[in-house]
């Protein structure tokens, strides 16, 4: 599995404001630049990211983007799924009748166990986690 460019770069960008956490918004320039980002890229993860509830926006001189919640409530999963729409491996196992041999399959069990535990690895890494490794 190889995650997206929109992923990475989304995961950048939360673990910036998690940094900033509590000071003023981080205006996107600050963030792109900090990042290396591009800026009208960054605009439209920050935009996605706002529409998911995971980041406010403020507007005026003083603008800019910050987390809607403290970085140790928000998971890693929660921005992935925001950006991916999903962490599915496969077509299969969210639509059933993406494949014929969905019900009989031999390896859906093993992608599912997969599916599974990566859900559950990313849930249960926090932004504050992130940090936490930064001081380590």
């Amino acid at each position: 599995m190889k995650l997206s460019t929109r992923a990475r770069y989304g995961i950048h960008a939360m673990y910036d404001l998690a940094q900033n956490y509590g000071a003023q918004p981080r205006p996107i320039k600050s963030v792109a630049e900090a990042q290396g980002i591009p800026e009208a890229y960054l605009e439209q993860l920050l935009c996605t990211l706002r529409r998911a509830g995971l980041v406010v926006s403020a507007r005026g001189a003083q603008g800019g983007y910050m987390l809607s919640r403290p970085p140790g409530e928000i998971t890693v999963g929660e921005v992935l799924r925001a950006l991916e729409g999903g962490l599915n491996l496969l077509e299969c196992l969210s639509e059933e009748d993406a494949c014929g041999k969905s019900c009989d399959c031999p390896s859906r069990k093993v992608w599912k166990r997969l599916r599974d535990g990566l859900n559950a690895i990313v849930d249960g890494i926090t932004l504050e986690d992130m940090l936490r490794r930064d001081e380590e």
